[in-house]
């Protein structure tokens, strides 16, 4: 049976009770206060005699009290049948949503109106979900779009390289070699990083007590020599930040804030300051560094893969793309929150925000 019909049985079902336990009332009522015997008293004189009053009354009463129930059955049905399909209509929009949902379009929305109730509530849960998937799967569709255009570029020098090779037998084969090492290695390094992404965003990583102090001391002393070779003046400072989760996966969060801030500087005489700091609930690592004066809205987007600000072209260790996408997602699985701001003068501050570890928990 349909949830229509099982709401108008029961409606029905509960009017016949209720009209039956009113009919009842009824009975033990009149039979309560009707007297077996009625006395007749015409004038000066008395007649008393036995009346068949309540066979009589039950007589009476018995036709009228079905064909009222009858009645009231047949009010039952039809009202019942009619409150349940305006209680389930909104159902029924859900439903007919969901199927579109489902055949692949998820720009529809339900956009229920009327009072705030558990249909509305579950409308607008349903339309809120189906924002954020048509959110996610267009963002899928483009970092697929990216992935094939990265991948694309060295996979086609590759073959290039190959091509010219043949054709060109007295080529210098140190140098193809070379050239082909860096192509196959920029290769491994996108695949690398898609992996570290998707690992993030899927949360498939064992959690640890760490000190997000040491891991950005960590990712200092393995940018350092780059630093230097640059000009760029490298900085680092703060208190202990204890926190929990991957360590790896924040290991790799510092280090690209730190190489990010490293390549995307000055072409000499820039900073790049690290800090780190704690409170009661939460665990911040700073990095800020000199550079190109960014647009608040091109600030936005750095976090989405394979963006890259004004300036920021790609070169030989400006990694693949992916580096702030994967500290947004790394900060995204920790349950903590990444910031991104344009300084004046140039450059940014980018400040990740941590849960601190509890006081009971083990160091």
């Amino acid at each position: 049976m349909s949830v229509r019909l099982k709401l108008t049985l029961s409606y029905a079902g509960f009017l016949m009770i209720a009209g039956a336990l009113l009919m009842g009332v009824v009975w033990v009522f009149l039979l309560r206060y009707v007297p077996d015997q009625l006395e007749l008293r015409l004038g000066s004189r008395l007649h008393t005699g036995v009346f068949p009053v309540r066979s009589n009354l039950l007589r009476e009463f018995a036709p009228r009290a079905a064909v009222a129930l009858a009645g009231l059955l047949a009010f039952g049905l039809a009202g019942g049948w009619w409150l349940a399909g305006r209680m389930l209509a909104p159902l029924t929009r859900i439903t007919e949503a969901t199927r579109t949902a489902a055949g692949g379009s998820l720009s529809h929305r339900i956009a229920l109106e009327g009072r705030n109730d558990e249909f509305r509530e579950l409308a607008d849960a349903f339309d809120a979900m189906l924002g954020r998937l048509e959110a996610h799967v267009a963002e899928q569709g483009r970092f697929a779009a990216n992935v094939s255009h990265e991948l694309r570029t060295p996979l086609a020098t590759t073959k290039t390289l190959l091509e010219v090779a043949r054709s060109d037998p007295e080529r210098s084969t140190p140098l193809l070699i070379e050239q082909l090492e860096a192509m196959n290695g920029r290769a491994i390094d996108l695949t690398e990083a898609m992996l570290l992404l998707s690992r993030a965003e899927r949360r498939s990583f064992a959690r640890e007590a760490v000190d997000l102090s040491l891991l950005a001391e960590q990712a200092v002393e393995t940018y350092l020599p780059m630093a230097e070779e640059r000009g760029i003046q490298l900085t680092s400072s703060g208190e202990a930040a204890p926190t929990i989760g991957s360590r790896a996966l924040l290991l790799q969060l510092a280090t690209n804030l730190v190489h990010n801030a490293i390549v995307h500087n000055q072409s000499s005489g820039g900073r790049v300051r690290i800090e780190t700091g704690a409170s009661e609930d939460l665990v911040t690592l700073t990095v800020e560094n000199t550079g190109a004066e960014l647009a608040p809205g091109l600030v936005a987007t750095l976090t989405e893969p394979f963006q890259r600000g004004a300036g920021r072209v790609r070169g030989h260790d400006s990694g693949v793309g992916l580096g702030l996408a994967i500290v947004a997602s790394v900060a995204e699985a920790h349950d903590g929150l990444l910031t991104i701001a344009a300084r004046d003068g140039g450059g940014m501050r980018v400040v990740v925000q941590l849960p601190a570890r509890g006081r009971g928990a083990v160091s």
